[in-house]
């Protein structure tokens, strides 16, 4: 794609101008959590590139799945959005040290000689270590989302050179509010006793009981996140700290790669199903704003409040709405309407079906939408594959799309206005180079243009199709819409049938002119064999 190259080579041109921000980290310590993240990714790649005089970012990593932390940074390191870095500034990789250490366990599980290496040598801070599922349990949330935040704060207090703690935040942790602020709003629950009651109740009653702890939030992760921003105003006087609130984290805009996107969350996944078919319908209120925003936008940010933060100082804690919505919105009918568009254009490959259905808004027509459209095919084609000895697979898939769809129901029939004041302020206090190299006014991206690098990183990067693989994706498309016509035809006839058989009036009038027709058609034969 010609846009990735001209993408790249700006980002080459920024990398080598000097700017505040940039000299701001020459020579500084910086601890990430969460760096094997899709955030966390793409802030360790923007640091090496448009600061490389930075002197050292410590990740970290625990070891996970049989891999010990050097592995899991040698996988880190192997992502497409690294390639630049490895080509032009091979040695700044080498500013990447792993720290063995879990957020879940105490101390963050640091050993004392890590500790107190970050202690002498840490200057700022990007806490973004966090589990997104919305469906997690809350003994596990709140492990990770509260505990987590917690005991890097008093790690924090202990670091002598500290000039900035950046906390990557939601903006739903305030989804309670249509009308939400830069502001830390009161919530009833208190972190500490949230804490003790986690810990000390059996995980089934407090399963059982969850949904009555966190009322007023749709699932644990907003309510332990609004939890870990009240731990932070009530532990955290004295520290440099900043909250920042992103909204639903797409693929980037700009770099590191255009398009790019590792894993299959929120409208990722959407897009995803709909394009390999199996997805056919959504519960969403389609004339309400999708708070969409790329994630360059939101690592560009981190970075920025991170250097005004520590040059400046502000009294308080500050927070900045990484949000879309007021600024320049897209719409759910926008998403359904381009990304079908696209979907079609640069098809995926091995598609179960021929992409099509849409958004309802009604909550019983999706339901027997999903029943008739994605549950039935499913079991019906499973049989079939039992039957002949094939392996059974679209229970399976039906069976997660449709948890992974219930999770993001509540934020896809309700609208939210996050105001980004600060946001605003912020860019207009950014040196014109820092504006350039650290952008995050959302207000020039193109929609149009941006949908359609999306489906394309979502096709390359997370479904692993090769551009080559395009042309043979399309002659499936092709077969699979001449399959779906058919079905659809057949269908009509059966239900026709069906209407038919169950009313003698209509059975008579049908019969009646099937054979009107039938004649017709003889009679035109008979003259056509005269002539």
């Amino acid at each position: 794609m010609p846009e990735i190259v001209s993408c790249v080579t700006e980002n080459i041109e920024m990398a080598s101008t000097s700017s505040p921000i940039s000299d701001f980290f020459r020579g500084r310590h910086v601890l990430i959590t969460g760096g094997t993240g899709f955030m966390g990714k793409v802030l360790v790649e923007k640091l090496l590139h448009s600061c490389p005089n930075i002197a050292c970012i410590y990740l970290l990593i625990r070891p996970k799945q049989g891999h010990d932390i050097k592995s899991r940074l040698d996988q880190l390191l192997n992502a497409a959005i690294f390639d630049w870095v490895r080509k032009n500034q091979p040695e700044s990789l080498k500013k990447l040290v792993p720290i063995n250490g879990d957020v879940t366990k105490y101390e963050l599980g640091i050993s004392s000689l890590d500790q107190n290496t970050l202690i002498n040598n840490v200057s700022i801070v990007f806490h973004s270590a966090a589990t997104v599922k919305f469906d997690e349990a809350l003994k596990l949330s709140v492990a990770m989302n509260l505990l987590g935040t917690k005991r890097l704060v008093e790690l924090s207090y202990r670091m002598t050179k500290l000039e900035a703690f950046v906390h990557v935040s939601t903006a739903y942790c305030n989804c309670n509010r249509q009308d939400v602020e830069e502001h830390l709003y009161p919530i009833p629950a208190d972190p500490e006793k949230i804490i003790q009651c986690v810990d000390c109740l059996d995980e089934n009653l407090l399963e059982s009981i969850t949904p009555k702890i966190i009322k007023g939030w749709p699932n644990t992760y907003t309510f332990t996140k609004a939890l870990a921003e009240k731990m932070l105003l009530q532990l955290g006087d004295g520290l440099p700290i900043v909250i920042v609130r992103p909204s639903i984290v797409t693929a980037s805009w700009r770099e590191p790669i255009l398009g790019w996107v590792d894993n299959l969350n929120g409208p990722t996944g959407l897009l995803a199903g709909a394009g390999k078919g199996v997805l056919r319908t959504l519960l969403c209120h389609k004339d309400l704003i999708a708070d969409l925003v790329p994630v360059d936008i939101c690592i560009n940010l981190l970075i920025s409040a991170a250097w005004y933060t520590a040059t400046n100082r502000p009294k308080g804690i500050e927070i900045y709405h990484c949000t879309s919505g007021t600024t320049n919105p897209i719409y759910w009918k926008d998403i359904e309407r381009l990304g079908h568009e696209f979907i079609l254009e640069n098809p995926f490959s091995d598609i179960l079906w021929y992409p099509g259905g849409s958004f309802k808004s009604n909550r019983l027509v999706n339901y027997l939408c999903v029943t008739a459209f994605q549950m039935a095919p499913a079991y019906i084609i499973d049989g079939l594959a039992k039957i002949t000895g094939r392996q059974p697979r679209l229970i399976r898939i039906h069976k997660r799309l449709q948890k992974a769809v219930s999770c993001l129901e509540f934020f896809t029939t309700h609208e939210w206005n996050f105001k980004n004041t600060n946001v605003q302020r912020l860019f207009t206090e950014l040196d014109p180079n820092d504006q350039k190299t650290f952008y995050f006014d959302v207000s020039q991206l193109k929609w149009r243009s941006y949908i359609e690098s999306y489906i394309w990183g979502t096709r390359q990067f997370v479904l692993k199709d090769h551009p080559s693989t395009v042309p043979n994706a399309k002659s499936r498309l092709r077969r699979m819409y001449y399959l779906h016509r058919t079905s659809q035809m057949v269908f009509v006839v059966l239900a026709i049938r069906y209407i038919l058989l169950g009313n003698k009036s209509i059975r008579r009038f049908w019969y009646s002119a099937l054979c009107f027709l039938i004649k017709c058609i003889s009679n035109a034969a008979s003259s056509l064999r005269l002539l």
